[in-house]
């Protein structure tokens, strides 16, 4: 007799701005999901799909299967892993739990420690992309953890990304690999600010700016896609939200710390999106921290 697969249906738990569509994606690859959600509207879509809506974390999760999260912070993450009615327990011997959120390498082997104390697997595979690329499957996984959660994981990628990139056993380490590239994003907008500042109030015309250097020196997605949004301010809707983004510089502050690794940039960045938040901006795009320097040189 042949056993039942525990992964027939796959958890899902986390359905906001990246979540739902990279969940629709996984429904329509022919995957079974149960889903949850704080604010339990947003698992109608799904729902209507053919999805199971479960009523707790622990719900969407079959004892022995596997389970994917990806929620706004370390708190929600440890609140739907470790809180009542949490998936760690109820997935026990076994069980996988993949977490895609970008947190706190430090959270991330507590949640490790926790699940092999249930007998489970954690796997870290944060993305890189916004809820568009997320839409069209297009979103890079970096993983870190066990290479049984690896190989487990594995068949699910195609559905949601176009690439993953294994960063070793260190559970971590993927953590580090996803605040160190936001860090390196909040950077780029930053220098954009700046700079369609300064082009801007010698009277040029900042938007053929950014298509020059987007289409030449800094021919790359972050340079060419965010260059345009500032130059064009289109604050809204919001991608990533800015009040995200301070969480993310911050933990990546808190995590080269730890580390003795001074990051001088983080400093300002983390100034900057303070200012943004203090102004209302919490809300908008987190490219429009690129206002601060646009106030700094008299233009707003």
């Amino acid at each position: 007799m042949s056993q039942p697969n525990p992964d027939a249906t796959i958890g899902f738990i986390g359905l906001g701005a990246m979540g739902a569509p990279m969940a629709e994606r996984l429904c329509a690859a022919g995957h079974a999901l149960a889903v949850y959600n704080r604010s339990p509207a947003k698992a109608e879509p799904l729902v209507t799909r053919g999805a199971r809506r479960a009523a707790t974390p622990g719900d969407a999760c079959a004892p022995g299967g596997m389970v994917l999260s990806i929620v706004a912070d370390d708190a929600a993450l440890e609140a739907v892993t470790l809180g009542p009615d949490g998936l760690a327990a109820r997935l026990g011997r076994g069980g996988l739990h993949v977490s895609m959120s970008t947190i706190a390498p430090a959270t991330a082997r507590r949640m490790a420690e926790a699940h092999a104390a249930h007998g489970s697997l954690y796997l870290a595979a944060p993305v890189f992309g916004r809820p568009d690329a997320a839409a069209a499957g297009k979103l890079r996984i970096v993983c870190s953890g066990p290479d049984a959660a690896k190989a487990r994981f594995l068949p699910l990628v195609p559905a949601i990304g176009v690439d993953h990139h294994d960063f070793g056993a260190e559970v971590g380490a993927a953590n580090v690999v996803k605040l160190a590239g936001n860090f390196m994003i909040a950077t780029a907008i930053e220098a954009l600010g700046e700079t369609l500042t300064f082009v801007g109030k010698n009277g040029i015309d900042r938007s053929a700016v950014a298509k020059f250097f987007g289409d030449t020196l800094f021919a790359c997605p972050v340079y060419r896609g965010y260059g345009a949004q500032i130059a064009e301010e289109r604050w809204s809707p919001a991608g990533f939200r800015l009040m995200l983004g301070l969480k993310d510089v911050k933990l990546a502050l808190a995590a080269a710390e730890e580390s003795g690794v001074p990051l001088a940039i983080g400093s300002l960045l983390r100034d900057r999106f303070l200012a943004s938040i203090a102004r209302g901006d919490g809300e908008l795009d987190w490219s429009a921290m690129a206002l601060g320097a646009a106030r700094d040189a008299g233009l707003a």
